[in-house]
């Protein structure tokens, strides 16, 4: 925890004001995910240049306001390209035609061999994140191991994948 002497300004505010900040982020939608709201407006804070602000407090909760806008508006473009990138999907004409689909049969055989050559490990990592969704830093934690190091294999399955994706192309 940073010693009290060290906190000044808008931090010290901030601190003083968590736990009204906390509610009225939870009253606003943010729920359970109020704790990250408000490490991130600390953040943001963090690298701010001193200055002097009239009504810290009120500043703060602007602040806050304003993140939790950006955040909704993320989300909701997020849900709309994924929504889009879904509804291309069904289109029927789109639908594969038999060699394609043996083609295609082919190729994953070849990427599953790839990435099953790399070691469990880094075959584990890959599926994690790139199909399961989960966050790097999750990753680390689930298999005791630095972010760096899932970092390093992402990157080494990215590199093999790349490698084969030539390799393919050119057959």
């Amino acid at each position: 925890m940073v010693a009290q002497a060290e906190i000044s300004g808008l931090h010290a505010t901030l601190l003083k004001e968590r736990g009204r900040l906390l509610r009225f982020l939870a009253a606003r939608g943010v729920g359970h995910e109020a704790e990250d709201v408000f490490h991130d407006l600390w953040r943001k804070i963090a690298v701010m240049p001193e200055r002097s602000i009239a009504d810290p407090v009120s500043y703060i909760f602007r602040a806050a306001e304003n993140h939790m806008r950006d955040l909704r508006r993320a989300t909701i473009s997020r849900e709309k390209r994924q929504f889009d990138w879904h509804g291309m999907a069904d289109v029927p004409e789109d639908a594969p035609a038999g060699e394609r689909v043996l083609i295609a049969r082919e190729q994953l055989t070849h990427v599953q061999a790839a990435l099953a050559g790399l070691g469990s490990r880094v075959d584990y990592v890959f599926r994690r994140y790139r199909l399961d969704g989960v966050g790097q830093a999750e990753i680390a934690s689930e298999l005791g191991m630095s972010l760096s190091s899932v970092e390093k294999d992402l990157q080494k399955a990215y590199r093999t994948l790349a490698e084969l994706r030539i390799k393919l192309n050119t057959e």
